[in-house]
């Protein structure tokens, strides 16, 4: 009689090829989705003998579903603008936590900002490396990314004043220019110095630094910060400068360093000092030329202090802060994670993934490292279904179903062709 288990093992086999290929076109616009594919294997065989040859006669019992492999090929990269969307360029799973604690891992980066903290589009939190004070400690464990908010740049007092400028060589004994210089006290304040010079004779000039008296707290404060003498060649070039008070010049050309600002009134450290910086290099920066005096940029670093502006995501998967004081900090890092058997993974929904024993466990790393894949911020990974090729599959997958059930329907008519004989 023929055995009806066997073309039941296929239509129960193309069945589930059928749901796996119907739910890939459903997931072809899930971000991160990897394509499954069905692959089957015979079943055990009957030996019936063997032929005079010696040859075993088999008879087959059917197939089975032998896998169901995740095809974990790169999706394409496309660009959302989004700054918390992220895709994976290579290997690696993002890792999320989930309420209770447990982890997953995922290849979806469309994240999403919720109190502060970097969340899955389900609310998983995503975890990377904390960046406390604007520095990335890998050895400090995974911990959820937070996104900066309130965050501030800390001040930074001015180190240094440079000025480029020209003194008008046709003036006289006595004639006087000036312009304003602003820096940074160690609280952050923002102090408008006035760089004065005068004409003492020809090539000669002296100058003067000097704050306003009201932003200083000693009562009766002049204000005058240092003092010294510029000296020119016939060419125009500075070739000498001292520093009468307020500083120190090392050489008969060099800048003046160790200019102390004082004790100011809004409380700033009174030990704060600042160089002005009269060589770019080694070249003087300072001019005397018979043209109008006049300064083409003055420059001083440090800088007020800032709240977050926006942040972006680097390849490495550092998160970096810009801040209205125009200062960048890093924020975090993101970490990926990397398994010995990808195929070993388990499926649980939401396009997360569990490891198993087939996996093995998660090797942690920052992106662009180890063999783990770079991030692209800003982008997403999208799903790897081809339409094409699953509507290939799906018409080879009906065409094996048909087949068995014709299989079935043709055992029956031999059952009750059977039958009849007896009557």
């Amino acid at each position: 009689m023929p055995n009806f288990s066997i073309p039941l093992s296929g239509l129960t086999a193309e069945s589930t090829a059928l749901s796996t290929i119907a739910n890939n076109l459903s997931n072809q616009n899930t971000t991160g989705y990897k394509d499954q594919a069905v692959l089957f294997s015979d079943l055990f065989y009957q030996n019936l003998g063997t032929t005079g040859a010696g040859d075993p006669i088999q008879v087959g019992a059917g197939t089975q579903v032998g896998s169901m492999p995740s095809l974990f090929t790169q999706g394409s990269v496309s660009s959302t603008g989004v700054p918390t969307d992220v895709a994976i360029q290579g290997s690696g799973f993002f890792i999320v936590q989930n309420a209770d604690g447990t982890l997953n891992y995922t290849r979806a980066g469309d994240f999403s900002e919720l109190n502060n903290d970097l969340v899955t589009s389900s609310g998983q939190q995503v975890l990377g490396y904390p960046a406390p004070n604007g520095v990335v400690d890998t050895g400090a464990g995974l911990a959820p990314l937070q996104l900066g908010a309130g965050t501030v740049s800390p001040p930074a007092a001015t180190g240094n004043v440079q000025l480029t400028a020209n003194l008008n060589a046709a003036s006289t004994t006595g004639d006087v220019w000036s312009t304003p210089i602003q820096i940074y006290d160690s609280l952050g304040a923002v102090h408008t110095l006035t760089a004065t010079f005068t004409n003492s004779g020809p090539n000669t000039w002296n100058y003067s630094l000097s704050i306003p008296a009201t932003d200083l707290s000693a009562a009766g404060a002049t204000g005058v910060l240092a003092t010294g003498t510029l000296t020119f060649n016939g060419s125009g070039v500075l070739v000498g400068d001292t520093a009468t008070t307020g500083g120190t010049v090392t050489g008969a050309l060099g800048n003046v360093t160790g200019i102390p600002l004082g004790a100011l009134a809004d409380g700033a450290s009174p030990t704060q000092t600042f160089n002005w910086n009269v060589l770019n290099g080694t070249t003087p920066i300072l001019t005397q030329v018979a043209a109008s005096s006049s300064a083409t940029s003055e420059q001083a670093d440090g800088n007020a202090s800032g709240s977050l502006v926006n942040f972006a995501i680097g390849s490495d998967g550092t998160i970096t802060g810009t801040f209205s004081n125009g200062q960048t900090q890093a924020l975090g890092q993101l970490a990926l994670a990397t398994f010995s058997n990808n195929d070993g993974l388990q499926l649980d929904g939401n396009t997360d993934f569990s490891p198993t024993l087939a996996s093995g466990q998660a090797v942690l790393g920052t992106p662009g490292a180890g063999g783990r894949g770079t991030l692209s911020g800003g982008a997403l990974e999208l799903s790897t279904v081809d339409i094409a090729t699953e509507f290939a599959n799906l018409i080879v997958a009906q065409r094996g179903f048909e087949a068995d059930a014709k299989a079935v329907t043709t055992f029956d008519q031999i059952t009750q062709d059977t039958i009849a004989l007896k009557q």
